[in-house]
């Protein structure tokens, strides 16, 4: 295993002042090259806890930090800049917007990140091949299973080949066969490409093939 890049110190979250606490000060360093999953009952954080390394929310008290710099307190602009840059998401819902094509939803993170459209389509349309989704480029997210609309999920957080992927449930609705073809894809991107992958889940198969786990 290479060195951690992401880490929780003292981690503690609430949505809303006088709510009950999540994390109840969470330390943990999170290791490039492996993956993690997230466990623990309903109610625990799990999603949450994405949220927050992924800087999408801020923590009540502690930090979150890449490569030992402290950035959950980060402005705005930067907290966005490296999600951009260095994290890839896989939602539990999929959040394709179901006014666009896939190929175009699958290629948001290119533009975030500030690179045009052309730079990365031939990865796109390599990782939809990959995922058994090629024929559906031009389709709309209503157009397809809910099955692959999670694969395409995929595909569009793998797109920048990102450091940080973090996956909510991403095989809650895959059968077994695509389940795998996902899980296979998560961890390779860690064992073969070095990124740091934490993915929350409840899922016994997951478990089975993750290198470490967090129980919340």
């Amino acid at each position: 295993m290479t060195a951690s890049v992401l880490e929780v110190r003292d981690l503690r979250f609430a949505y809303r002042r006088g709510a009950e606490g999540l994390f109840d000060g969470l330390s943990h360093a999170f290791s490039a090259g492996a993956v993690t999953a997230v466990t623990g009952p309903s109610g625990r954080g799990k999603s949450t806890l994405l949220y927050v390394l992924g800087l999408l929310l801020t923590p009540s008290s502690g930090e979150v930090l890449l490569d030992g710099e402290a950035v959950s307190d980060a402005a705005d602009g930067v907290r966005a800049s490296v999600r951009a840059r260095r994290v890839g998401f896989v939602f539990q819902d999929s959040e394709l917007d179901p006014t666009r094509r896939v190929i175009d939803s699958v290629l948001e993170p290119a533009l975030y990140a500030g690179h045009a459209r052309e730079e990365r389509l031939d990865r796109a349309l390599a990782l939809l091949d990959r995922f058994g989704l090629g024929r559906r480029a031009d389709h709309k997210p209503g157009q397809v299973s809910g099955g692959q609309a999670q694969r395409l999920a995929v595909c569009r957080a793998l797109l920048m080949e990102p450091d940080i992927v973090l996956a909510d449930e991403p095989t809650g609705n895959l059968d077994r066969g695509n389940a795998e073809l996902v899980l296979e894809a998560l961890v390779g991107t860690a064992h073969t490409e070095g990124s740091t992958v934490v993915i929350a889940t409840h899922d016994p198969f997951v478990l089975e093939h993750v290198d470490e786990v967090v129980a919340l």
